[in-house]
């Protein structure tokens, strides 16, 4: 498949200036500078098990905190994603995925519906794993949710270490958006009885 499903989308406000490139096509290779380590540990981690090809630059208002960097980059990425999917033809629209880590287990599942709704019931026992603050993560997913337009439930199994649980979390989130943008020759349409997703 030609690696036509490529997007770029830049977006600057007071707090935030960002870029962000995704190739759903690509192989798993990531360039990404937020300003926030373990933020960007979990989008190299994001691409990697995803097969993204992703570039993420990120300036932000981290004299503040890190909520506005990791809440725009989350936007900016959920509308690299819906503009890279085009018109959703032949897509198998719906991906899961259970991923263990250590002690960690998380089930996500994704629906690339068109309708945004975010379902998110995970814990966490410390507030912050370095600079990144552990709230911070259903926030993330939240922005990429509504501006990816998809159906995103993430749910925690088991987990103690927070470092697995979020890892898991960012993890089972690609390989579950990987099955959901694959295409299937089979569907020659989108598939939806609507005719439109």
């Amino acid at each position: 498949m030609d690696n036509y499903r490529t997007a770029t989308i830049q977006r600057k406000t007071n707090e935030t200036d960002i870029e962000i490139t995704v190739n759903l096509d690509g192989t798993g290779k990531g360039e990404v500078s937020t300003g926030i380590g373990f933020f960007d540990h979990m989008l190299l981690s994001f691409a990697k098990h995803g097969l993204f090809d992703l570039n993420v630059k990120v300036r932000g208002d981290l004299n503040v905190d890190c909520h506005h960097t990791i809440e725009d980059t989350g936007i900016v990425l959920g509308m690299a994603i819906e503009k890279a999917l085009g018109d959703k033809k032949g897509i198998k629209r719906y991906g899961s995925c259970i991923l263990p880590m250590d002690e960690a287990l998380v089930l996500t599942a994704v629906d690339l519906s068109g309708r945004p709704y975010l379902v998110f019931d995970c814990d966490y026992t410390a507030p912050m794993i370095g600079e990144y603050d552990t709230q911070m993560t259903r926030e993330f997913f939240y922005a990429v949710t509504y501006n990816a337009k998809m159906n995103l439930h993430i749910k925690k199994i088991h987990g103690i270490n927070d470092h697995h649980t979020v890892e898991a979390c960012y993890k089972s989130f690609a390989k579950s958006l990987m099955e959901a943008v694959s295409v299937n020759p089979r569907i020659t349409d989108v598939l939806s009885t609507k005719g439109t997703i």
